[in-house]
């Protein structure tokens, strides 16, 4: 038999004699009696079988002794199959499947053992080896599916790929939703050129797990980028045939600079007369196909001009028209950009050439990197080949020049950051080389270029939404100060307009980073609650909410700092803020007076003495933003503390307004909470309320609410 139907039979045949011992021991009459049926019919087909003397029947196979022997004893005694009853029959049947569940259990181990050397195998590259482990495993378990996978994956490593693509084929026949298998395949199909069936694999894996979709898109798109490739080398390959002027030129001047040991002059004037020849895709593609990146690449004479650091005329001139070069071939050309950037001297040559001293070869390098940024999938291609560390340290570097590098540079930093990668290789060494290059940034505001610093600002704050990466910056106690020393700059009084944006996105910055509790914070919480509540006073309402929303953040951290806000009159600019009913800035505020009341006597004075009856902040409860309601209720509730802050609203509908919250259905139970202890405390400070709410059946409502209350 073959070994596909040496499986499938075995498999047909273990099943149903499952199904028979199930049945047998069901519990149902009709199942048993089903079951006894096709047990009969079993043992039918069993005396219709020839009986030859010396045959023994196993389980998958028949082997016939050529030398049968009288005195030969079996070790199992010969049961006369015309003769044999139901009982005898279920007996035996039940006895062989403990038996072969046995026999199942010591192959199945031996063929881990198998899979684990020929993993070993795998790792240190024997692909050879790993595949006759994988083999070995399969002779022993013949339905293993993780064996079928991993021998496919081996084979796709020896460029085996139609065997690679019948071990996909077995793995299924396994599991019809193995994931591996149809990943395997469809990369097997690629190397194949078989584009179509490649992406009738991947589009598989969506179906099985929605999850993958990204996995499968990926992957697809790699589909797209070889078929992409072959195309052109087709293309290129024809016009090369059919004697295109430009296709020879190209080939042509490649063959001379393919020349070793030639002074720089040569190689500059070739690599000139090279990229003018190179005019589109065909181009582009014959550079590639010809060796173009070896030989412009590894030739030793190129490779010193790239990292000179000397202003020796004839080296940047080679250096430059290797950049302008590069330019070419990789322009809107995702194989070429691919190839260049992976190259492992890519890295130190980008990083080089950015610290230049030579302004033209830093405005030629800019411009290459920006060429990768104008696709996604450039972008990646950079972040996967180039360290992002240095790369954002040597970027940041140009915010201090005054012309259009410090543009280029911060457009790169835009797009980099928008990619996921970069946050991935942050979260975890984000406070080292890079935080320290932007603290120095923002310590020196005034020696920067004023246009481009808030956008370099900006843009460290898109990665600190990441919230590790938050908390590094936020731990991290010289940004703090950076910040602080920003602030003060940007405030002087012959600070410029341009000196306003400035301080906008370093007050965004310090918001952001104070959703983080730390221990920087709380250090640095009186200078920070210093800074913000002077400029409380600013006519600019953008600058207002910032301060007044880091106020709201730091101040709980810092205790100190709020009894130190209460006495510099922080009560009385809150109230006149949340009398301008700024949205975003009365959320804020809101919070800001519930801590400072929580904590504060002086505070809960300051909010009776400035909102008589509370005419300001009863107006929030009746707000659609679950927060703000929280707040108000809790500020309220440490307010009525005060004597006589609760008889004054004896005449408003103070009573119901919690009640309703109470009683609600806030998604927020800090929002009853908070209204229920208010209520408490109103009620405590003046018996009055109690008789409107037992009117109101309130008594009920707050022995709800007992169990939000700690």
């Amino acid at each position: 038999m073959t070994e596909e139907g040496s499986l499938e039979t075995f498999l047909k045949d273990v099943e149903e004699i499952s199904e028979i011992v199930q049945g047998l021991n069901s519990s149902d009459s009709s199942h048993r009696e089903n079951a006894f049926l096709q047990a009969d019919k079993r043992l039918s087909l069993l005396k219709a079988e020839e009986d030859i003397e010396g045959t023994r029947i196993k389980t998958n196979r028949t082997v016939i002794n050529k030398s049968p022997s009288a005195n030969t004893v079996s070790s199992r005694p010969v049961i006369n199959k015309s003769q044999m009853s139901q009982d005898t029959f279920l007996a035996q049947l039940e006895n062989d499947a403990k038996e072969r569940a046995q026999r199942r259990k010591e192959k199945e181990n031996m063929a881990n053992a198998l899979k684990t050397l020929g993993n070993e195998a795998f790792v240190s590259g024997d692909y050879e080896a790993a595949v006759q482990h994988y083999t070995e495993g399969l002779d022993k378990m013949k339905d293993m599916q993780v064996l079928y996978t991993n021998r496919a994956l081996a084979y796709i490593k020896l460029q085996k790929y139609q065997h690679a693509i019948s071990d996909c084929a077995w793995a299924l026949k396994c599991n019809e939703k193995c994931l591996k298998a149809y990943v395997h395949m469809g990369r097997a199909y690629v190397e194949l050129k078989n584009y179509i069936e490649a992406r009738k694999c991947y589009l598989k894996i969506p179906e099985i797990d929605s999850r993958q979709e990204k996995m499968a898109k990926d992957y697809l798109n790699q589909v797209d980028f070889q078929e992409r490739k072959e195309c052109e080398e087709q293309a290129a390959r024809a016009e090369f045939d059919a004697g295109s002027e430009e296709a020879v030129s190209v080939v042509q001047l490649l063959q001379k600079l393919s020349r070793a040991d030639q002074i720089e002059l040569y190689y500059s004037g070739g690599i000139k007369f090279l990229n003018k020849a190179i005019k589109d895709c065909t181009g582009q593609t014959l550079f590639r196909t010809n060796n173009g990146f070896s030989i412009i690449g590894d030739n030793k004479v190129i490779k010193r001009c790239m990292f000179t650091t000397s202003a020796d005329p004839v080296g940047t001139d080679l250096c430059l028209s290797v950049l302008n070069l590069w330019k070419t071939i990789c322009n809107k050309n995702e194989v070429n950009q691919q190839i260049f950037i992976s190259n492992p001297d890519t890295n130190k040559e980008i990083i080089s050439l950015l610290s230049s001293e030579i302004p033209d070869i830093q405005f030629q390098t800019l411009a290459l990197l920006s060429i990768f940024t104008m696709s996604e999938r450039g972008s990646a291609l950079m972040l996967k080949n180039i360290d992002p560390c240095s790369l954002l340290q040597s970027l940041l570097q140009y915010v201090t020049l005054r012309d259009g590098r410090a543009n280029d540079a911060i457009t790169i930093l835009n797009c980099l950051t928008l990619e996921e990668r970069l946050k991935i290789h942050f979260r975890t060494n984000f406070s080292c080389r890079s935080l320290i290059s932007f603290v120095h940034l923002l310590s020196n505001v005034e020696s920067c270029n004023r246009e481009v610093l808030p956008h370099c600002i900006g843009i460290i704050g898109n990665l600190l939404e990441d919230q590790d990466i938050r908390k590094q910056a936020a731990e991290y106690v010289e940004c703090w100060d950076a910040c602080l020393l920003a602030m003060n700059k940007c405030t002087l009084p012959d600070s410029g307009d341009d000196y306003r944006y400035i301080l906008l996105a370093v007050l965004g910055l310090m918001l952001n980073m104070s959703l983080e509790v730390t221990l920087a914070i709380k250090d640095r919480g009186e200078d920070i609650c210093d800074r913000c509540i002077s400029l409380l006073s600013s006519k600019d309402g953008t600058i207002l909410t910032r301060c007044v929303g880091i106020l709201s953040r730091v101040l709980p951290q810092c205790l100190l700092a709020a009894g130190q806000a209460v006495d510099r009159g922080l009560i009385k600019k809150m109230i006149k803020l949340l009398k301008a009913g700024r949205q975003r800035t009365s959320l804020y505020a809101v919070k800001v007076l519930a801590i400072c009341t929580k904590e504060n006597n002086q505070a809960r004075e300051d909010v009776v003495k400035y909102d008589k009856k509370f005419s300001i902040l009863r107006n929030f409860l009746s707000s659609e933003d679950e927060i703000l309601v929280g707040n108000t209720a809790l500020c309220l509730g440490n307010c009525f503390e005060i004597p006589g802050a609760a008889s004054s609203l004896l005449q408003t509908d103070i009573l119901k307004s919690l009640l309703t919250h109470a009683s609600g259905n806030a998604k927020r139970t800090t929002v009853q909470q908070n209204a229920a202890i208010a209520l408490g405390k109103l009620c405590t400070a003046d018996s009055r309320f109690v008789n409107q709410l037992r009117e109101l059946h309130g008594i009920e409502i707050l022995n709800s609410c007992m169990k939000y209350i700690k």
